[in-house]
């Protein structure tokens, strides 16, 4: 097995380096674990001061189930992943049930931020990409899938998104094993992965 972390800033191309590996390799061997899916349950905070949850903060994440559920895979027992909903920042009461496989991917925007995590990583990937870059797929994501105006992602993106990058996930590229710049258009560098995986899989 081996355990793959793959961060990045908001529009750097993560899922698109992630798609390309999991595509890559049979559908019985790769196990997602999104860092989305482990954001701390909120319930108990006011429905009314949910909306101030910074969702881009290392605090926002349960990383201890994280590590469990990891640790777990790594000796060949299944998981339940939780599953979070945005709309009402709480954990739901489905789960999503993992088995043990060859490779598990954790990817998010912190995978590599915190240092128990980092430890039981096989390889850690960074997906760069220049901040313009990554703002105007941001833009193009939130307006047509999230509803949002341009302005408002504009917005978040000069008060939360900005400054976490600077100050918790751009720091962690110096965890990275291999950095991915271009983001997912950097075929050449996909491919590298790709190969370096199926040969410690092989």
């Amino acid at each position: 097995m081996i355990i793959i972390g793959i961060a990045g800033g908001t529009g750097s191309g993560k899922t698109t380096v992630v798609k390309s590996i999991i595509d890559s390799l049979p559908a019985d061997e790769v196990a997602l674990l999104p860092l989305d899916s482990y954001y701390k349950d909120s319930s108990h905070v006011p429905v009314e001061e949910r909306q101030n949850i910074n969702f881009d903060h290392p605090d926002a994440f349960d990383w201890n189930l994280l590590s469990r559920q990891v640790e777990m895979l790594k000796r060949g027992e299944a998981i339940e992943q939780p599953v979070y909903s945005y709309l009402t920042c709480t954990r739901q009461r489905e789960t999503i049930h993992i088995e043990p496989r060859k490779v598990v991917i954790i990817e998010g925007i912190l995978a590599l931020s915190d240092r128990k995590l980092c430890g039981q990583m096989d390889l850690k990937v960074f997906v760069d990409a220049e901040a313009d870059e990554r703002l105007i797929r941001v833009i193009q994501r939130d307006v047509v899938e999230r509803g949002r105006t341009a302005e408002a992602v504009m917005e978040r993106y000069m008060k939360v998104l900005k400054p976490m990058h600077e100050e918790f996930i751009e720091p962690a590229k110096r965890y990275a094993d291999l950095i991915i710049p271009q983001g997912g258009h950097n075929k050449k560098a996909i491919e590298i992965l790709k190969m370096y995986i199926e040969k410690i899989i092989g």
